[in-house]
């Protein structure tokens, strides 16, 4: 098979940049190693930036979330027995819509399918040729069956485990890493939200997090330890938990049932440099991960679909190399600046230590801090409704 542009990985980054280059008339295969029911069944991210919406809205892909999203002007953080608010609006002028990553990969799998543009699931890329000088051959294995793909051009989107990254040679490739001691015990479950917008805790026994998908559907954290067995946290102790972190009035407001989903996540902080080598270039989890504290792993990957879309669309139709020269540069800039405020809130609102007590303190004071200051509330809220690139 022969295509300009060869996709690794169907997720929101590949399924993304897959429908704004076809809106261009740029023809792409897309190689998924999973199912296309097990990609829609990964539960992920809820909050959509400014870059998320601008990518869904070009890719013509946003009418669902138009009608079916919320609408959030900010969000609320219960720090000890204070609990105050973030007026994104106020501070911005910008909301940000919350409408979970299930959906928005549903949007793209069905306009792509609408496109009769070809994806191979269950297709696992073996091994990757030519991307010094091109044209690149794609091996791959499908149902038992070796296939090969020529193309002119490779985007990696296949996430942190996926076989793209590592076609850089490590004499050029840096990564920068940081893992976190504890991890996320997510709790899924058909009740309405203890609050109309979020809620970030700061509490003595760790971290919490009230979200939802919808307006009958929520979506609920706790910090737990990163090796806690998920077999002695119950659904009643999940709730329980939650009620203690998030204060009397979300505890007074939440409905309880049981849990349709329920797991644990580790969280990391994780750069790729460089994000272009030859005529491979990276998007998405493949080139860094944020922890989800900022709400920020799906909007960078949207970024980065939107930025590499354009700059692919200028190589392959008018020839000018400019935007794919300084693709790497120029998406590392707003990268690492989304990593230092992942960093910031995950630092702020978790307890790293039990027996930290003066970091507690520390925590306590930059909250008490940010609760009275407008300037502070301001560099929140453009952080999180999302930096310019």
């Amino acid at each position: 098979m022969r295509s300009q542009v060869g996709i690794i990985g169907a997720g929101p980054a590949g399924l993304l940049l897959g429908r704004l280059l076809h809106l261009q008339g740029i023809d792409t295969i897309i190689l998924e190693r999973r199912s296309g029911d097990y990609v829609l069944s990964r539960i992920r991210a809820g909050v959509l930036d400014g870059a998320s919406v601008r990518a869904l809205d070009e890719a013509q892909c946003d009418a669902r979330l138009k009608r079916d999203g919320l609408f959030h002007d900010g969000f609320d953080i219960v720090a000890g027995n204070d609990r105050f608010h973030i007026d994104l609006t106020r501070h911005t002028g910008k909301q940000v819509i919350v409408y979970g990553q299930t959906e928005v990969t549903r949007d793209l799998m069905e306009a792509r399918a609408g496109d009769g543009a070809p994806t191979l699931y269950e297709a696992e890329v073996i091994a990757m040729e030519d991307i010094a000088d091109g044209p690149v051959r794609i091996t791959y294995e499908q149902n038992g069956q070796r296939g090969e793909i020529t193309c002119d051009y490779v985007a990696g989107c296949d996430g942190f485990h996926g076989i793209a990254a590592k076609q850089i040679p490590d004499d050029i490739r840096r990564t920068f890493e940081r893992v976190y001691p504890f991890g996320w015990l997510g709790l899924f479950a058909d009740v309405a939200p203890c609050s109309p917008e979020l809620i970030y805790a700061n509490h003595e026994n760790g971290f919490a997090l009230a979200s939802m998908r919808s307006a009958k559907r929520s979506r609920y954290y706790i910090q737990c330890p990163i090796d806690a067995d998920l077999n002695e946290w119950s659904d009643e102790r999940v709730w329980d938990e939650l009620a203690v972190r998030l204060g009397p009035e979300a505890a007074e407001r939440m409905q309880r049932a049981p849990s349709i989903e329920k797991s644990i996540a580790p969280l990391r902080s994780f750069v790729a440099e460089p994000m272009r080598h030859g005529r491979l270039f990276l998007a998405g989890d493949a080139a860094h991960i944020v922890p989800p504290t900022g709400a920020k792993g799906l909007n960078l990957a949207s970024a980065d679909a939107l930025v590499l879309s354009r700059a692919l669309t200028a190589l392959i139709k008018d020839g000018d190399p400019s935007l794919a020269d300084n693709y790497s540069a120029e998406r590392l800039r707003h990268v690492w600046k989304v990593e230092r405020f992942s960093w910031w809130m995950t630092s702020m609102l978790h307890r790293f230590h039990d027996d930290d007590a003066f970091g507690a303190r520390v925590q306590l004071a930059e909250l008490d801090y940010l609760s009275g200051s407008e300037a502070a509330q301001k560099s929140l809220a453009e952080n999180y409704v999302g930096l310019p690139f």
